[in-house]
């Protein structure tokens, strides 16, 4: 990677592909249980602190080419999202596109008696509406790193407390 010495450098000095993060969570759950909770984007705003009012677009669902809205936030910022399903491999993968923006991928094997959920973010491409310097941009990837460490452990909090409910 390239790192301009100024970080007010602009855009042009910056890759894309050096924007991206995983984190991982295991869940109690199996990996075709996980993916059915991760690949029905209206459950996202259950766990995730950015996302909300999420759904398919009508005839949609969790296949590759399908579309889906939602909103999103960030501190007092709110806004529209729109995304294509690019990957969906029951029980192993699911991924989609931000506004061609940005690659979501959600990972999912077994392990012991649940499952390693795997939640990667990457940049596409360089827009001036991510931000215009280095520094925007390594805000926004700790931004949505943090929120993704979030969603895992909200998950994974749901999931558990879903179970212990059922057992009652």
């Amino acid at each position: 990677m390239s790192i301009p010495r100024n970080r007010s450098d602009p855009l042009s000095a910056l890759e894309a592909a050096d924007y991206a993060f995983t984190r991982s969570a295991w869940i109690a759950t199996t990996p075709a249980v996980a993916f059915g909770l991760i690949s029905d984007v209206s459950m996202i705003g259950t766990w995730s602190p950015s996302a909300s009012d999420v759904a398919y677009e009508e005839g949609g669902g969790p296949w590759p080419g399908s579309w889906f809205r939602g909103r999103n936030r960030s501190g007092d910022r709110e806004w529209a999202s729109r995304s294509q399903v690019v990957e969906s491999v029951p029980g192993s993968v699911f991924a989609f596109v931000v506004d061609d923006l940005v690659r979501w991928r959600w990972s999912l094997r077994a392990e012991g008696a649940g499952t390693v959920v795997e939640q990667s973010w990457q940049l596409l491409r360089l827009e001036p509406v991510l931000g215009n310097t280095l520094e925007d941009l390594e805000t926004l990837r700790d931004h949505m790193a943090a929120s993704a460490e979030q969603t895992l452990i909200s998950l994974s909090r749901w999931v558990s407390e879903q179970r212990a409910a059922q057992r009652d």
